[in-house]
C-alpha cells in the first residue's frame, strides 16, 4: 500500500516539476540542457542527496550500518541511473514512438554529460584505491569533484546562448498547471516548482519506507539494500520526469535530466562521502555496481555515435541492472 501511494505522489510530483521547470527554461531564455541538465538534475537529486547524508551525519545505528548505508546510496544512484533509469526510458519510448525510432537529443550536451560523469567517476574510484591515512591526498580527489562540477555549470551555461540560437531553446508544452488560480506569473511559477519538489522528496520518502519493510523479510545487507533498494525510491523523480519528457518528443531534456544527475552524483556527493567517512569498495557488491554503472553509460556514449541510437539498443541499460540483481542473488 506505501509503495502504491509513494508512486502516485512521485507521479503527481513530476507532472507539477516539469511543467513549472519548462515555464522556468523558457522565461529565462536557456537552452533544454540547461534546464536538464542543470535545473532538472539537481532539483531531482535532492532525495538520493538527503539518504547518504542522513545516513552518515545522523547516526542511530552501529557505524559499520551507517557506512554501508551511506555508501550504497552514494554508489547506488550513479549506478541506478546508468542502468535501469535509461532501460525503463527506453522502454517507454519504445512503447510511445516505436523500438527503432531514433533518440534526438542535443548531442553537444549529451557528449559533455557523459565526459565529465566518466572523469569524475574515474576519481571516484582512484579515490577508493587509495591506501588508508591518505588523508591529504583524499582531500584533493574530493577538491577536485567539487572544481569539476563547478567548471560543468559553468560549461553547460555558457553553451546555452549558442543552442538557444540553433533552436534548442526551453519551451512549455502546456500551460502553467496552476494558473487559474494564481495566473502564470514568476512567483506562481516558483510556487509549482516548490511544491513540486516537496512532493518529490516526500514521495521518494514515503517509498523508501515501503521498500524497507517489504526488504527487511528478505534478510539481505544493508549495503545490498542500499544499493539494489534505497536508489529505486530515490531516482523515481528522475525516471518519472524522463519517461514523460520522452513520451512527449522532448528528448534533450529527457537525457539531461539523467546525465545531469548523474554528473552530480558523481561529484558533488561522492566528495562529501569521501570527506566524511572511509572510502574504500571491499564489498563485492560495491564494486559490481560501479562496474556496471560504467559499462551503462560507455555503451550509451558507443550507441550515441552510431546510427542504432534506438530505444531498442538502449534497453541492455535495464539488463544490466538485472545482471546486478543475479550477482546479488548468487554472492
Amino acid at each position: 500500500m506505501l509503495l502504491l501511494l509513494a508512486l502516485g505522489i512521485v507521479y503527481l510530483a513530476a507532472e507539477l516539476f516539469t511543467n513549472a521547470l519548462e515555464h522556468i527554461g523558457e522565461r529565462l531564455g536557456v537552452s533544454e540542457g540547461v534546464t536538464g541538465s542543470v535545473f532538472a538534475a539537481v532539483g531531482t537529486a535532492m532525495p538520493e542527496t538527503i539518504v547518504p547524508m542522513v545516513a552518515i551525519l545522523a547516526g542511530g545505528a552501529a557505524e559499520s550500518v551507517n557506512r554501508d548505508v551511506g555508501l550504497g546510496a552514494i554508489l547506488g544512484a550513479p549506478f541506478m541511473l546508468g542502468t535501469l533509469s535509461f532501460g525503463l526510458m527506453a522502454f517507454f519510448a519504445g512503447r510511445k514512438r516505436g523500438w527503432h525510432a531514433r533518440f534526438k537529443p542535443e548531442s553537444g550536451g549529451l557528449n559533455r554529460d557523459l565526459r565529465v560523469f566518466m572523469l569524475a567517476f574515474s576519481l571516484v574510484i582512484g579515490a577508493a584505491l587509495l591506501p588508508e591515512g591518505w588523508e591529504s591526498a583524499k582531500i584533493a580527489f574530493a577538491t577536485a569533484l567539487f572544481l569539476t562540477y563547478f567548471l560543468y555549470v559553468l560549461k553547460t551555461i555558457q553553451a546555452s546562448r549558442a543552442l538557444v540560437d540553433e533552436g534548442h531553446s526551453t519551451e512549455a508544452d502546456s500551460p502553467l498547471y496552476v494558473s487559474r488560480l494564481l495566473g502564470d506569473g514568476m512567483p506562481a511559477v516558483v510556487l509549482q516548482l516548490l511544491c513540486g519538489l516537496t512532493l518529490l522528496v516526500v514521495g521518494a520518502r514515503v517509498f523508501v519506507d515501503g521498500v524497507q519493510q517489504a526488504s527487511a523479510l528478505f534478510g539481505v545487507s544493508a549495503l545490498v539494500i542500499a544499493l539494489l533498494v534505497v536508489p529505486v525510491a530515490t531516482e523515481l523523480p528522475e525516471k518519472v520526469n524522463s519517461i514523460l519528457w520522452i513520451r512527449r518528443g522532448r528528448d534533450t531534456l529527457a537525457f539531461g535530466n539523467i546525465t545531469g544527475a548523474m554528473v552530480f552524483q558523481s561529484t558533488i556527493i561522492p566528495a562529501a562521502g569521501m570527506l566524511l567517512m572511509p572510502w574504500h569498495f571491499s564489498d563485492i557488491h560495491a564494486a559490481a555496481a560501479v562496474l556496471l554503472a560504467v559499462l551503462g553509460v560507455a555503451w550509451l556514449w558507443l550507441i550515441s555515435r552510431a546510427s542504432w541510437f534506438r530505444p531498442i539498443a538502449l534497453l541492455l541499460n535495464a539488463g544490466l541492472y538485472l545482471l546486478f540483481v543475479a550477482v546479488v542473488i548468487l554472492y
